[in-house]
């Protein structure tokens, strides 16, 4: 048996210590929630989960951004199995700094970790790899939102057949550090199908979790989930589709889709 060790990518910090995510261009003018902004859920009176924002999404008279599950966990320590930690109650507030700092509402609409324990799930694939949620915007803050990945574009689409090994991936993190913009490979995919480990210079570190992936073509497929600690610096996602037809069946919340960018998927130097 390989033994894998893994950690959970969001991070908690005290709220009062929180400084605003940094500000940078939005793609279109105007907007300042796109892909990429500062997510912070409370863990209780004291601690706030900071983590970064995957996609826009659409439900059936909503817009949601998309981040990663264990974002809106309810305790500063927490294990990998979505089927038992404890998770945030869908309504609990979460605060979006925008990319010009300012600070818009949202409530978690959905999480995968509570509805799968409100189901009973026992696939042990599922309970370890689904981790995504989503938060909904309030009405007024819906006019500041563009789909569209800051610098480089997209997403194109949902990515429905996975990644294998040496895809190349692309991702935006712009909160724990100088590069913003995170490019590597795919190590091929795991679980089923339901998860991929990334390979990227630098791997996504605490506080990006819940950032979104594309591939190649610019297409979304991943929801970064995890961090291998086994040496490799190695990140592990949810798989989006996978992620996202789960939440279409038992979230409750109607149909969600991925809302595609304004602009088309091209790297700039």
């Amino acid at each position: 048996m390989v033994v894998r060790r893994v950690t959970v990518l969001g991070v908690a910090v005290v709220a009062m210590a929180l400084a605003a995510g940094p500000a940078h261009a939005a793609p279109a003018s105007g907007a300042t929630i796109t892909p990429g902004v500062l997510m912070m859920s409370p863990v209780d009176e004291r601690v706030t989960s900071s983590c970064t924002a995957a996609f826009v999404f659409a439900g059936d008279d909503a817009t949601y951004l998309g981040f990663a599950a264990h974002c809106a966990g309810a305790s500063e320590s927490m294990g990998l199995s979505g089927c038992e930690e404890p998770a945030l109650p869908v309504g609990t507030d979460v605060t979006i700094v925008g990319n010009d700092g300012s600070r818009a509402s949202g409530r978690l609409a959905y999480t995968s970790w509570g509805t799968m324990q409100q189901r009973g799930e026992t696939d042990p694939a599922r309970c370890l790899h689904n981790d995504f949620a989503l938060v909904e915007l309030d009405r007024a803050d819906v006019a500041r939102v563009d789909p569209t990945v800051p610098v480089f574009g997209g997403p194109t689409g949902l990515d429905a057949d996975g990644t294998v090994f040496g895809e190349p991936v692309f991702s935006y993190q712009p909160h724990t550090g100088a590069t913003t913009i995170k490019q590597g490979r795919s190590l091929g995919t795991s679980g089923g199908g339901l998860a991929h480990r990334v390979e990227t210079r630098p791997p996504g570190r605490p506080g990006d979790s819940g950032s979104g992936y594309v591939d190649g073509d610019g297409r979304a497929f991943g929801v970064l989930s995890t961090l291998f600690t086994d040496g490799s610096a190695t990140n592990g996602l949810t798989d989006l589709a996978h992620a996202l037809d789960y939440a279409n069946a038992y979230g409750g919340i109607g149909h969600v889709t991925l809302v595609p960018g304004r602009e088309p998927f091209r790297l700039r130097d």
